[in-house]
């Protein structure tokens, strides 16, 4: 992960999990033209972010990335 999308993935992660999230308002909020930020398709592809049922959450291994950055904002699932 390139080291000036590490912190927009965290902003994103820490946005999904503050609250659920829908795809449609995910992709209204954080959608871009610059092939240069590619934030979601990166949580995607390092498997921090899923889709369950209508809405996005975050993945265990998502938790982990935002836990050791000192940003989770809530207290983890049990996996």
């Amino acid at each position: 992960m390139s080291p000036t999308l590490a912190p927009l993935i965290l902003d994103f992660l820490q946005w999904i999990d503050a609250r659920p999230r829908s795809y449609a308002e995910t992709m209204d909020a954080w959608r871009t033209s610059c092939p240069r930020l590619t934030v979601w398709e990166d949580a995607i592809d390092a498997g921090f972010v899923t889709r369950e049922q209508a809405h996005l959450a975050l993945t265990p291994a998502g938790r982990r990335f935002l836990a050791d950055s000192g940003r989770l904002s809530r207290a983890p699932a049990i996996p």
